[in-house]
Parts: C-alpha cells; sequence; structure tokens
C-alpha cells in the first residue's frame, strides 16, 4: 500500500510541474500581431498592436532596404520578401524563421494566393515572377520575363497580376493548376509600368506609368475588354518636376466611390471618382506625397512625404476635404499602418529609431516603441485583404 500511494504521489507532482511548465508559454492568438521591417538590421520585429509593445525581434534576413510582407491565412506565418532576392517565412507565434530561399538576385515584392497557398515574388534581376509553396518554400512556378516585374498582387480566382518594366506590359497569371500557369499578356498599356494596385473588391487592377503621364487600367472581370487609359494628366504634368521619390500606389485610399490618390511631383492629393475614373478634385499638402491612406471606416485619410519633408504626417477629412491636422513625429516616416479597426496608426520614424503610436479620434501621440531604422509595417489583419 505504501509503494502504491508513494507511485500515485510522484504521478501527482509530475503533473503539477508539467502545467507549471506549461506556464511559462501561454497560448496567444495572432489577430493583435504585427511585423515591422528594420532595414539597416536585416531584423523584424514582432509587435503587439493591442499591448502596444514589441514581442521579440527576429534576425537574419538578408537587405530589407526595400522589404514588404504577406501573412498566410491563419495569421501564424509573414513572408518577408528581401531586396536581395531573398523569400524568408517567420514564424510569428515561436518569433523564429521558420524557413529562408535566396530565389533571386534583386527582387520588389511579393504576394500570396487566394487559398494561401502559393507564394508569389516579383524580381528585377534575373527579371520575371516566381512563384512557391507557402509550406515548404519549394518553386512550383517559374514566370520568365526579359524585364523588370513590378506591382505584383494577387487577385480573386487563384491569380497574380503585375507589369513589366521594360515591356509595356500587364500580365494575369491563373495558378488553378500551378504545373500549368495560364497566362494573358496585355501589351502597349502604356510606358514603363512602375507600380501598381487592386481596388479592395479586387476588381479593378490600375498600374502606374513612369514614362508619361495617364495610368492603366485593366478590369479583372472583364479580361477581352483589354487595357483602358483614365486619369491621363495623372503624372507629372505639363512643367516636368522634380521627383523625390515616386509614391506609393499600394496607398491609395478608397473612401466609398472616391480614390484619395498621391499626385506625382506636385504638393498634392487628387481625388479620383472611381465610378467614372475621372478627377474630381485636389487638395493642397506639404509636400510630395508617398503613402495616401485611408483610415479603415474611410472618414480619414493620412499622408506622409518624401524627403526633404519626411519628418511630416497630414490628416485629411473625407467629408470635407480639408486638412485637419499636421503632425511632426520626427524625420524620416516611411510607412503607416491602421490597427484593424482603426483606432490606432503607427508611424515607423526611421531617423528617430523608433515606432510612434497615435489615436486616430484626437489625433493625439499615444506611446512609442523603439526600433532599429523602421520601415515597413504590417498587421496579421492584411491576410484576409485582397492585394496586401
Amino acid at each position: 500500500m505504501a509503494m502504491t500511494f508513494h507511485v500515485k504521489t510522484l504521478s501527482g507532482l509530475f503533473v503539477l510541474l508539467l502545467l507549471g511548465a506549461c506556464s511559462f508559454a501561454p497560448l496567444r492568438g495572432t489577430g493583435d500581431l504585427g511585423l515591422v521591417i528594420e532595414r539597416a538590421s536585416g531584423s523584424v520585429l514582432v509587435v503587439d498592436t493591442t499591448a502596444k509593445r514589441q514581442l521579440a525581434r527576429v534576425p537574419g534576413l538578408g537587405d530589407l532596404s526595400h522589404a514588404s510582407a504577406v501573412f498566410s491565412r491563419d495569421e501564424r506565418y509573414a513572408y518577408v520578401f528581401g531586396r536581395d532576392g531573398g523569400l524568408s517565412k517567420v514564424d510569428m507565434l515561436e518569433f523564429e524563421l521558420a524557413g529562408r530561399v535566396m530565389q533571386a538576385g534583386n527582387s520588389i515584392g511579393g504576394a500570396i494566393s487566394q487559398d494561401g497557398k502559393l507564394v508569389a515574388v516579383s524580381n528585377y534581376e534575373p527579371g520575371g515572377v516566381r512563384i512557391f509553396d507557402s509550406e515548404t518554400l519549394l518553386m512550383v512556378a517559374d514566370i520568365p520575363a526579359d524585364s523588370k516585374t513590378v506591382g505584383l498582387v494577387d487577385a480573386p480566382g487563384q491569380r497574380f497580376v503585375f507589369g513589366l518594366y521594360d515591356q509595356n506590359e500587364i500580365w494575369v497569371v491563373q495558378m488553378k493548376d500551378p504545373a500549368h500557369p495560364v497566362i494573358h499578356k496585355f501589351h502597349d498599356i502604356g510606358l514603363q509600368p512602375y507600380d501598381g494596385l487592386i481596388t479592395p473588391d479586387g476588381r479593378y487592377y490600375i498600374a502606374g506609368l513612369f514614362g508619361e503621364d495617364g495610368m492603366a487600367l485593366l478590369d479583372l472581370w472583364n479580361l477581352d475588354k483589354g487595357v483602358t487609359r483614365i486619369l491621363g494628366g495623372y503624372g507629372r504634368g505639363e512643367k516636368k518636376l522634380p521627383v523625390y521619390k515616386m509614391p506609393h500606389l499600394e496607398g491609395w485610399a478608397v473612401a466609398g466611390d472616391l480614390a484619395f490618390v498621391p499626385a506625382v511631383g506636385h504638393h498634392e492629393v487628387l481625388v479620383v471618382d472611381m465610378t467614372t475614373w475621372t478627377q474630381v478634385g485636389r487638395i493642397a499638402v506639404y509636400g510630395q506625397p508617398v503613402f495616401v491612406m485611408a483610415r479603415p471606416d474611410g472618414r480619414q485619410v493620412w499622408v506622409n512625404f518624401a524627403v526633404p519633408k519626411n519628418d511630416t504626417v497630414q490628416v485629411i477629412d473625407v467629408p470635407t476635404r480639408k486638412l485637419i491636422k499636421t503632425l511632426k513625429p520626427g524625420k524620416g516616416v516611411l510607412h503607416m499602418e491602421f490597427s484593424p479597426r482603426g483606432e490606432h496608426v503607427w508611424l515607423s520614424v526611421r531617423d528617430l529609431d523608433k515606432l510612434a503610436i497615435y489615436d486616430t479620434d484626437s489625433i493625439e501621440p499615444l506611446s512609442e516603441i523603439p526600433a532599429q531604422k523602421p520601415s515597413g509595417i504590417f498587421f496579421t489583419a492584411r491576410a484576409h485583404k485582397t492585394g496586401l
């Protein structure tokens, strides 16, 4: 009897010890996580957007001087596209690299497919787009092109869409059968498409043109219609002004039927009616806009600027189309990201090595987080949005 009692006691102690050990690793969801690019050190921060704090730093991601990220459907993994051609898979819960491949010599972003099974990377060198299994990072398709590829986005129907800078084309790649990609090519769409975006509903792909004024519009519901030219005056305009940084078209702010668009080389935000794709207004701002981003409810638009005015952020009230606030977070504001429901906005302030967090109702600062030369900020809510 004594022996039996002793064994049960040891068994109970073992269970208690096991439960105690587990308590040091509490369960965590992924919905309030985010990833911040630290461009100078080749590392990323994993952050908690609810607690507004850093959770971990993950090193070893190579050249992140122009890096972006997308997320798996379950938000567990981030796929980071480095400028050196590296594709890195970051485990957002274990805070570690889950995989990394050097897939090209120079890449410029990527996208994840509608079903979350494929990750596509857009390349400058050797050009073209390469597509990988999101689980294993093994390449499943190589779409070669004699051109830099730009503006790569995912689209409904298991498709990827991108522009060819050197060939003046837009390609749509259908990936329902990864072993047999189907490519639709649209030629002579305008000179030097430099970036692209897809509307939030996934219907329209729009390419900005570096070589001429105007933009190219492709209706993904009606590919047989081909490419339509829109916004003929969009660009540097009649008076060619120096462009310190081309605006990121991903940052188009869509609010209802209106889009708020960064002007190229001018100190303006343009207002576009998306039912007719015509310009219906312009708003004077502090500098050359880079990102023009809408709060999730569409009530506000936040704008940051190219050098030498990249210490400033301005806020536009959408109903009145008026500037309502000018902020000075510090030199080197490179990126902005709203919390999923828009109550906060996070700013990367590169030259001050920090993230600045603002309340979007009061438009007052809330807190700061140290970061090493931060640039892109990406929250896991992007996993459920087309084109992000």
